[in-house]
This record gives structure tokens, C-alpha cells and sequence, in this order.
């Protein structure tokens, strides 16, 4: 018998909903609003909750990236009157078992709750996983929780993986973690950077060479791939290899049998493959410039890592420990921060990403040099000079409310004064950009430099809607 949670403020869906799972032998509790039903999910624990998206108090979409901290988190079902591809789309992101519109039948209903059900049942059942090795993979956003819980799946799996993300984002450390965490990590992590093998060299290096195959093969040279025999073959920027090599390697997957240059007969190598890519590779391949077979087999298991400026609530924790492993390093007394360094580092947008942190903390660690405490003034001058230019033109009403309250001798916490102005400049971007756009997700994306789970996630903030 199991335990769900119906979060919905419809009284009669309640019912339903509640008489439904009776008759399947299991007990239900009902909650109305979006505050009562995150109460009772902390209270006791759940294996399914059914949640509506619009209640008095708020998103229950909200309330995904919460149930997924809990620990053996309950299955989620939307159920909502609202049906909205891209709200459908975001929910099951964020790990949703389902997206039902109402109005719905039993039938409809019963048969995904059966499922989920099953799954959650079966997943108590399982040993607890062994703790990740993780190294630098810093964070505990929903974000890169996610992409953990992949890490984990993918460990756990022989299936090619594609990790997909913008440079700088840690694509190789998760490549890296995926090896370590699985039953290879005693044999060879091979790294392939496909963007930095000449073209020439390219089937040479991978596949290996007998002597006198070519001008210069004094001897017998063994190949990329066969150095990952037993283990993992890290496949970086595997949008630059070369289109007339792709069909070669797809046979080396699929077969694992390959032709050294010059060789007469086929050698094997039981390797597994990692591939990682900045590119849009499913664009790439509608152009003709990747095959759509070879993209198929390599994305069995797809891990896309967000970038920093999604999962800004990690900035703090990355802080942290790069500062003390920098300083360490370099052999200096570690550093304590002010409140408005992190606030700075929060601000900024990382085109960089985690790498452009990295170097932005290295040069804060050298400017402050004995300093014991890390000020923005420590930061590179690029990164003040961007964030003050942008400061610059706020909307004059905030400065004369500012002035209006000085001369009425109270003044509000530097915190919350910098807080406000950045919720009312987002709220008027946003609205901007919606008159901009006229509905268009993509545009908006675009235009904005926001993922579509940032997009949505401001847009619930400031209760806007990308609808015309």
C-alpha cells in the first residue's frame, strides 16, 4: 500500500482522485494550496504526489526542485487544466513521472500512477548507491543535482554517453568522475581532443600504424583506441571529427574491431566511449555536418551541464573551495570574503563559465596578495567595469525614493536596497523582452542569453507569462 500526496485546490479532483486510489489499496491526502502541500511533504514521507500547476498561492512546478532534495524523493505527476508544451517540457526536466491534461479519464490516470508506482517501489528496493566520487564538481543546485544523478546512472552503465555544455562548464571533469565512479577505473582514461588532431594525422592516431605504413613509420605504433582497452575513451569536441572519419569510428562502436594503417588484419579494443561537445550537434546533423546514426549511438546516455549562470546559488560553494585549493597551491594564508564579494560574483554573467571563475579567482588571490580578506576591489578590473557600466541609467524613482528616505533620516540595508533594484531591473527586462519576443521561446532565449529553465524560472519569479 502506498502513500500519495494530491496537491490540488479543486475539491472534486481531490475526491476523485482520492476514491480512484482507494480502490488500487492505496491511502491519499489531499492539500489545497502550494504552502500546505510543501508542509506535508516535509511532515511524512510520500511515494507519489499528483500536483496541480496553478494553485491560490503560486506554481506547483515550484515545488519540483524541492521533492527532488528529499531524500528517496516521491514520484511526481502533474496533473493540470492548463496543458502547456513548454511547462510540459519543463516539469519533465525537472523529473516529473508525467504531464496530464485535464480533463482526464481513469484510465488515463491510473495506468501512469500504476507505473510510478512500481518504479518507486523498486527503487526503495535497491542497494543505496556508494558515494560518488565527484572531485571538482562543486555544487548543490537542482541543476547539477541533476546532472548527478545521471553522472551516477552512467557509472552504473556500459552505454556510450554524450555530455553536452558550454566551454568551461566542467565537461571533462564529469567525463573524468563517469570513469572513476564505474568498474573501468582501474585501465586507461584515453582523452581524444577531436579539435586539436590534424586532419592527416587524424585515422593514424586513433586507429594506430605498422611499421612502414607511411614515410616516417619506423615502427609499429599502437592507437588511441586500443590504449583504451578495458577502459574509457574520452572523446573531447567530437563535433570537429572530421565527417569522412565518422562513418569509421561508427563501426569501431558498434563492432569494436578496427584496421591499424598498414595492417592486413583487424585488431579489437573493449573500450567505452565518452564524447563531449559545445556544439548543437542534432543542428549539425539536419546541415549534413555530423551523421545522424553516429549521434544516435553516442547519446544513449545525454548528461547537458547547465552554465554557471543558471545555477548561480553554487558561485558560493565553488568559492570556497577553489580559493582553498588555490591557496594551498601557492602556499598563502587562505582568505576570508565580505558579504558584497559574492555579491559581485553572483551579479556577473560568466560567459566563461566555471573556468572563467577559476581564473577570475586566481587574479583576486594575486591582487590581494597578504590580505586577509577578499574585497570586490580584489576582482579583475573587466568584471567591476562591466557591472558598473550596467549600474549606470537606473530608473531615476529608485535614486529620489533613495534620497526621500535619507531625508527622513532612515536608509535601508545596502542587502536589501541592492536586492530590490535588481528585481525591479529584471522585472522590467523581462517585460521588454516579452513585448520583444510576442511569445517566442526561442527568440526569447536567444535575445536574452537565458536557458529556457533560467527563462521560466525569472518568469514564475516576476509572475509573467511568455503568452501573448
Amino acid at each position: 500500500m502506498a502513500k500519495v500526496l494530491i496537491v490540488d485546490d479543486d475539491s472534486m479532483m481531490c475526491q476523485v482522485l482520492s476514491k480512484m486510489l482507494s480502490r488500487m489499496g492505496h491511502t491519499a491526502e489531499c492539500a489545497g494550496t502550494l504552502a500546505e502541500g510543501r508542509s506535508r511533504l516535509h511532515e511524512e514521507e510520500n511515494d507519489l504526489v499528483l500536483l496541480d500547476v496553478n494553485l491560490p498561492d503560486g506554481s506547483g512546478l515550484d515545488l519540483l526542485s524541492e521533492i527532488g532534495q528529499i531524500s528517496l524523493s516521491p514520484e511526481v505527476i502533474i496533473i493540470t487544466a492548463q496543458g502547456d508544451p513548454d511547462g510540459a517540457e519543463l516539469a519533465i526536466k525537472n523529473g516529473a513521472w508525467d504531464y496530464i491534461e485535464k480533463p482526464a479519464t481513469v484510465d488515463r490516470m491510473s495506468l501512469p500512477i500504476l507505473r510510478a508506482l512500481q518504479y518507486h517501489d523498486e527503487k526503495k528496493s535497491k542497494q543505496p548507491f556508494k558515494a560518488l566520487k565527484r572531485d571538482a564538481i562543486i555544487g548543490s543546485s537542482q541543476q547539477i543535482s541533476a546532472c548527478l544523478d545521471l553522472l551516477a546512472q552512467a557509472a552504473g552503465s556500459g552505454a556510450p554517453v554524450l555530455i553536452t555544455g558550454e566551454t568551461g562548464t566542467g565537461k571533462e571533469l564529469f567525463a573524468w568522475a563517469i570513469h572513476e565512479n564505474s568498474s573501468r577505473n582501474a585501465h586507461n582514461f584515453v582523452v581524444v581532443d577531436c579539435a586539436a588532431l590534424p586532419e592527416t594525422l587524424v585515422e593514424s592516431a586513433l586507429f594506430g600504424y605498422k611499421k612502414g605504413a607511411f614515410t616516417g613509420a619506423d615502427k609499429d605504433m599502437e592507437g588511441l583506441i586500443k590504449q583504451a582497452h578495458g577502459g574509457t575513451l574520452f572523446l573531447d569536441e567530437i563535433g570537429e571529427l572530421p565527417l569522412n572519419l565518422q562513418k569509421a569510428f561508427l563501426r569501431v562502436l558498434q563492432e569494436h574491431r578496427f584496421r591499424p594503417v598498414g595492417a592486413k588484419a583487424e585488431d579489437t579494443s573493449d573500450f567505452r566511449v565518452v564524447a563531449a561537445t559545445n556544439r548543437n550537434l542534432q543542428d549539425m546533423a539536419a546541415a549534413g555536418d555530423f551523421r545522424r546514426d553516429l549521434l544516435f549511438r553516442l547519446e544513449s546516455i545525454l548528461i547537458d551541464i547547465p552554465p554557471l549562470r543558471d545555477r548561480t546559488e553554487d558561485i558560493k560553494d565553488l568559492t570556497h573551495y577553489y580559493v582553498a585549493r588555490l591557496c594551498e597551491r601557492y602556499g598563502i594564508q587562505t582568505k576570508g570574503f565580505s558579504p558584497e564579494f559574492f555579491d559581485v560574483l553572483s551579479a556577473y554573467d560568466w560567459q566563461g563559465n566555471v573556468r572563467e571563475l577559476i581564473n577570475t579567482i586566481e587574479w583576486a588571490l594575486s591582487s590581494a596578495r597578504d590580505d586577509p580578506t577578499l574585497f570586490p576591489r580584489h576582482l579583475p578590473p573587466q568584471i567591476r567595469v562591466k557591472l558598473a557600466r550596467a549600474s549606470i541609467g537606473k530608473n531615476q524613482h529608485d535614486d529620489i525614493s533613495l534620497l526621500k528616505q535619507v531625508h527622513q533620516g532612515t536608509l535601508p540595508k545596502l542587502q536589501d536596497y541592492r536586492a530590490d533594484v535588481l528585481a525591479k531591473a529584471e522585472n522590467k527586462y523581462l517585460q521588454e523582452l516579452l513585448q520583444l519576443v510576442q511569445g517566442d521561446v526561442k527568440k526569447a532565449c536567444s535575445v536574452s542569453g537565458l536557458s529556457r529553465t533560467r527563462l521560466y524560472a525569472l518568469l514564475k519569479t516576476h509572475d509573467l507569462s511568455l503568452r501573448k
